[in-house]
This record gives structure tokens, C-alpha cells and sequence, in this order.
């Protein structure tokens, strides 16, 4: 295989000229994004700077509580992300959100780390930190938009179920239409991602082994790894997440509390 390439500053400074490029593009047809890219680009070298050198850090030390720490602070973050997309919010979103991602990181994360993978030691940063972030970076996008689609379904539909709980229906029979299409809104970007790997997209996974230098066919095992993985952390999250949304919505009366949802 062909041996791995260093980038050096100087060509990640070749490779600013993208962001030059759309920025003079929106400025030619006054899209009027061009201090957007400027910040996100600013942003995204500072962020992966800083996790660059903390990575450096925590695979050099390989500690157990340094790793487990910035998995509990890439949850919290996660979970705040996923609570801010919601177009309407209500008390305790953010620990619904949390928890629901880190269950998910969690079940799915053991399961390919020790079990598939058989990683030694467990807590082995190389392989724990890079699949657990991408379990939760990617699974964010389901759960919030499993919570957004429940909510937004219960809005629309509000006489219906204060109908059907006024002649007695349970909070579970009540919710039960929303609750099958939030979760299965939630699982429409992966089951997507999945329908296109390889034909219209080579995936991220799959593309990073092969530029450092992997075989094809090892990078496409890792990939369709990655891809199940995705699919069961999306489907316990979106679960879990609009259950517990249901819970804080629905009073053991029963009764829909549509007056707890913010703006």
C-alpha cells in the first residue's frame, strides 16, 4: 500500500482557498454568507486544534479517567446540541437528550469495542474515542429530529389526542401514532446513508483508512461496521429519547401538557 502523507500548515493554508472561493462566490451573488464561512472555518481550525492536542495528550497518558471524562464532556455536548435544534422545548429537554445519547453511545459502543472488536485495554483511546464520537455525532441528527417530529406531531394533532384521552384512552395509546413516526422519522438519515454508501458516496470511515494507507477491503469492512453501528445508536436513541419526551408531556392522569412547550 502507498505510504501515509503528511499535511503541513502550508497546505492546509493551500486549502483555505476553498473558504476564499465560496466566500467570493457568495459575495458575486450576494448570498450574503461570506462572514458565516469565514467563522465557521475559524472555528472548525480552532476546535480540532484543541482536540488535536488533548487527543495527543490522552493517547500518550492512556488513562482511563481522562478518557471517560471527555466521553462524559462529548455527551454533555452532544446533548445540548440536540436540545437547542428543537424548534419548541420544555423542562429537563436537555437531560432527556443527554441521556438518550449516552445510553445509546453507551449500548452500542460496548458492544463493538469489547465484543466485536475485543479492544484491550477497554478504555484503549485509539479505538473508544474516535467510535464513540462518531456515535454521537451522528446520532444527534436522529434525536433531534425523532424529539422535533414527536412534538411537532402532538401540536398538530392536539384536539385528537385530548379526544381520545377523554374517552379514556392510556398516555401510551394516546401517543402511539406520534411516537411510531417520530422514531421512524429519526432513522430516515441513516437508513439513507446506508441506501447510497458506495454507489453515490464513499463514507467518511471508509475514505479516511484508504488516504492512511489501509486495504480497500479492510476499510470497507470497518465501514459497513460503522454503518450497523450508526443504525442501532440511532435506532436506542430515537427510542429513548421520544419515551422520555412522552413522559414529561403526558401527565399519569393521563393528560397532554401541551402548556409546558416553549418556543
Amino acid at each position: 500500500m502507498s505510504q501515509f502523507i503528511s499535511l503541513t500548515p502550508f497546505d492546509i493554508a493551500l486549502a483555505s482557498g476553498f473558504i476564499l472561493l465560496a466566500s467570493g462566490l457568495s459575495l458575486y451573488l450576494r448570498l450574503g454568507v461570506e462572514k458565516k464561512l469565514f467563522i465557521a472555518a475559524f472555528r472548525t481550525i480552532v476546535q480540532l486544534s484543541l482536540v488535536g492536542f488533548v487527543l495527543e495528550a490522552i493517547f500518550s497518558l492512556k488513562s482511563p479517567i481522562l478518557v471517560i471524562s471527555l466521553l462524559f464532556f462529548m455527551a454533555l455536548v452532544a446533548g445540548r446540541e440536540a436540545a437547542a435544534r428543537s424548534r419548541k422545548r420544555y423542562a429537563y429537554m436537555f437531560f432527556d437528550t443527554t441521556l438518550s445519547m449516552s445510553l445509546s453511545a453507551f449500548i452500542v459502543g460496548v458492544i463493538v469495542t469489547q465484543i466485536i472488536l475485543g479492544v484491550k485495554p477497554w478504555y484503549h483511546p485509539q479505538y473508544v474515542i474516535p467510535l464513540i464520537g462518531l456515535i454521537l455525532g451522528n446520532s444527534l441528527n436522529g434525536i433531534s429530529l425523532a424529539l422535533d417530529t414527536f412534538v411537532d406531531y402532538l401540536l398538530s394533532r392536539k384536539s385528537e389526542i385530548e379526544l381520545f384521552l377523554a374517552y379514556g384512552a392510556s398516555r401510551q395509546e394516546a401517543m402511539n401514532r406520534a411516537f411510531r413516526a417520530a422514531v421512524t422519522k429519526g432513522l430516515v438519515p441513516i437508513i439513507n446513508a446506508m441506501s447510497v454508501a458506495g454507489i453515490v458516496s464513499l463514507p467518511g470511515m471508509m475514505t479516511g483508512q484508504i488516504l492512511a494507507g489501509a486495504p480497500p477491503l479492510q476499510a470497507v469492512a470497518y465501514q459497513i461496521l460503522v454503518m450497523f453501528m450508526l443504525a442501532g445508536a440511532y435506532a436506542i436513541g430515537a427510542i429513548c429519547v421520544v419515551w422520555l419526551a412522552g413522559r414529561r408531556l403526558f401527565s399519569s392522569e393521563p393528560r397532554f401538557k401541551k402548556e409546558i412547550l416553549k418556543n
